[in-house]
């Protein structure tokens, strides 16, 4: 089937998408849903192609949307012209190899630049395109530790926890995404592309924002909290007659809201009057807020503080999330036919656009289902497509 956007915004746009595992997809998945023409381009061996787990996976499924599949030996002489055919009318190629893959195969951003001069090339690696650590390998796990992010979550004292997702994989995609769309941008202004390069690293640096910067900016190295904010106090989680909710009391216009809501009058005591006493005595303030919640149930607890303007709100599990009449409203589990698995459902677009709905027109492809589809769109016949099929290129 050819070439069907999901949405128009970006449908004039087509991508090489030479990604794999989570980062790289995880770019490429933002610019399929928004329309660009995806030709995910995939190996013919089968070595490393556990690390994204199996098709008919439900993270595979929720990754590879939105894209048609070519096989392509680029290690071969054949493989890399027709790559390179392919690139002089592409408008964007999103790459994750270690740094020294793409200049290997030829393939690389000056390699491309030198006859499309427009082209936007995207390259996410583990720790950057350079520098001492540039040729290690890369993982979310690595980079949370490396990036700080293990060692200011979990209990105090209770040693280095990773947080329960793959975030830096996940937002280095994020920002790469975002730097090739300001580079296509850009390109509307001066007719030239650009290598737009991020890293698991600095993904998972800037994600510290707040807490990086009471370090730059303060010396102060933040430690673990828990489920405490660090700053804002009382902000975490607390115990329920039934449950535990979570609370939010920002800024002292919150708190005295809070305070009052409760009745208790030993939160009048000059301990909690002011941010920095709250802070100085979170651990009898916890004491007393957990006292005070046991006494009702956790539904009625959120319905009393969202009332009077004290952010609150459950603590669900995730079949429990989107069980939500405001999840279902908000329509972020998208239906999916899925040639693998049948009718499925997977985690749409979280932006809601006035002018554009994101679909799932077409459900992950199988390895090379296109590439014939593919060449012929890129001007080989079809004795040339057979002869490549033959010597094992495509």
């Amino acid at each position: 089937m050819a070439f069907e956007p999901a949405c128009h915004i970006l449908d004039h746009i087509t991508v090489l998408d030479l990604t794999r595992v989570r980062s790289g997809p995880t770019c490429v998945r933002q610019l399929a849903d928004w329309g660009a023409n995806v030709i995910k381009i995939e190996t013919p061996s089968s070595e490393g192609s556990d690390m994204g787990g199996t098709r008919d996976s439900s993270d595979f499924q929720n990754l590879q949307r939105n894209k048609r599949s070519m096989v392509l030996d680029l290690k071969s002489d054949e493989g890399r012209s027709i790559f390179l055919k392919m690139a002089e009318t592409a408008d964007v190629i999103v790459e994750n190899y270690r740094p020294d893959v793409k200049h290997r195969l030829g393939i690389d951003y000056e390699t491309i630049k030198a006859f499309n001069r427009g082209i936007v090339y995207a390259s996410i690696s583990g720790f950057g395109q350079d520098g001492p650590l540039s040729k290690r390998p890369g993982f979310d796990q690595i980079a949370q530790g490396m990036g700080g992010l293990m060692s200011i979550t979990g209990a105090p004292g209770a040693g280095p926890m990773r947080v329960g997702i793959p975030i830096a994989d996940l937002t280095a995609g994020g920002f790469a995404a975002q730097g090739v769309l300001l580079a296509l941008i850009g390109k509307q202004k001066t007719g030239e592309g650009q290598w737009v390069q991020t890293s698991l690293l600095q993904a998972q640096i800037a994600m510290l924002d707040f807490q990086a910067t009471r370090w730059l900016m303060d010396s102060h190295v933040p430690a673990q909290a828990g489920n405490n904010h660090p700053t804002s106090i009382p902000t975490g989680v607390f115990e329920t007659s039934d449950g535990f909710i979570n609370i939010a009391v920002a800024g002292q216009h919150i708190w005295l809201r809070f305070r009052d809501e409760l009745g208790d009058p030993r939160l009048d005591d000059a301990d909690f009057a002011t941010p920095d006493a709250r802070s100085k005595n979170r651990d009898r303030l916890g004491e007393l807020i957990d006292e005070n919640f046991k006494g009702d149930s956790s539904a009625n607890w959120i319905k009393r503080l969202n009332k009077v303007g004290v952010p609150s709100g459950e603590i669900n599990t995730i079949d429990k999330v989107f069980a939500l009449d405001q999840v279902e409203h908000l329509g972020i589990a998208r239906d999916m036919h899925s040639t693998q698995r049948g009718d499925v459902q997977v985690v749409g677009q979280p932006i809601i656009m006035s002018g554009a709905d994101p679909s799932i027109r077409r459900s992950p492809p199988n390895k090379g289902e296109h590439s014939a589809e593919i060449l012929e769109e890129f001007g080989y016949s079809d004795a040339e497509i057979k002869a490549f099929a033959d010597k094992g290129v495509i």
